[in-house]
């Protein structure tokens, strides 16, 4: 990457990072403006690179959330119909009662865990972006963490081309080697 193209596409990268704040807006807009951003100047190595890392952690951010929230609800559930195993299942105007408080605390404490974790996520996810728009702005690279890597590169490594031999093939080589 040159020095010339970094300097021209640090503004693009910058708003790229910062458009993922469009979800509290628009629904989706998570996805759908750094993609838009992307695709427009895909092409340029810099671009594509911060592109791919801020679609990489949404969706990555994405599925952590729906994870936490389908434990939350299973656990939910399995709270709800264990409470509700003696006696039949009604509720009462106004008014959810719980008998004996030490029955529930494994519910409040899962609840609570899950709680926490949702919170440490959207602050990582805060903190994330806006560190990733500053090194876009600086003109370096940005790897978020916790990222599953969706969208690989398109570029292979040409490194790797050499050592991506079948087995029939190293071993006809090994034949003509010792004939």
């Amino acid at each position: 990457m040159t020095t010339e193209t970094i300097n021209n596409n640090k503004t693009l990268t910058t708003v790229l990072h910062l458009s993922v704040f469009t979800k509290y807006f628009i629904p989706l807009g998570n996805f759908i403006f750094p993609m838009l951003l992307w695709l427009a100047r895909k092409q340029d190595p810099f671009v594509d690179h911060h592109g791919r890392n801020a679609l990489n952690f949404q969706i990555s951010m994405f599925l952590y959330t729906i994870f936490l929230v389908a434990v939350g609800f299973a656990t939910f559930v399995y709270f709800g119909l264990r409470f509700t195993a003696n006696e039949p299942l009604f509720f009462v105007q106004d008014s959810f009662v719980i008998e004996n408080v030490s029955d529930a605390m494994p519910f409040f404490i899962t609840l609570g865990i899950l709680g926490i974790i949702l919170l440490g996520l959207f602050i990582l996810e805060l903190f994330a972006v806006i560190n990733a728009s500053i090194k876009a702005n600086e003109g370096q690279l940005y790897n978020y963490p916790l990222t599953i890597n969706f969208l690989g590169s398109e570029k292979p490594d040409d490194t790797n081309h050499q050592f991506n031999q079948s087995r029939n093939e190293q071993f006809n080589d090994t034949q003509k080697q010792t004939l």
